[in-house]
């Protein structure tokens, strides 16, 4: 991960309570999509996600049965093998991987089956959702996770207070 990124996530971690403070607040500004989605476009304009990777290397994306069909055919397996080999079913009932960090990703932080990845991994950090009001939640941990997130956080700080 270059040193920016590094400072942005190690940021994001520093201010754990804050930002959890901050984005719980942001929970009832019905109109929050009009800040998060040209500061997500913004951000990943700079920000190069395979300089960081740190998604992929940290944390499972929750795998659909879709996802899951669609990446054993594109393995050339069958989903059940798939599942034993792979996955387990979280807390949640949902399906992640056994491991981190990601059995698909390669030395130079590409994914190997890029083109088949599950939905979750299409749509991190999920910043440019309808009704982001609506997933603080999962915002604020992907402040964990993400240093985009949280330079998306520090410029939406500036236009919402």
């Amino acid at each position: 991960m270059n040193e920016e990124l590094s400072k942005w996530l190690e940021r994001g971690r520093n201010n754990k309570k804050e930002n959890k403070k901050l984005l719980k607040s942001w929970e009832k500004v019905k109109s929050l999509d009009t800040y998060f989605h040209p500061a997500h476009e913004e951000v990943f304009e700079k920000v190069d996600c395979l300089q960081c990777a740190n998604c992929c290397k940290t944390t499972s994306p929750i795998f659909r049965d879709v996802d899951i069909d669609r990446i054993a055919k594109h393995l050339g397996v069958k989903p059940s093998e798939f599942t034993s080999k792979n996955l387990h079913i979280d807390e949640d009932g949902d399906w992640v991987l056994n491991s981190s960090p990601c059995l698909f990703l390669d030395e130079n932080n590409y994914c190997k089956i890029y083109e088949v990845r599950p939905k979750a991994c299409r749509e991190y950090p999920h910043t440019d959702r309808k009704n982001m009001f609506q997933i603080m939640d999962l915002t604020y941990k992907n402040t964990l996770v993400c240093p985009a997130v949280n330079v998306m956080i520090d410029k939406i700080k500036k236009n919402i207070n």
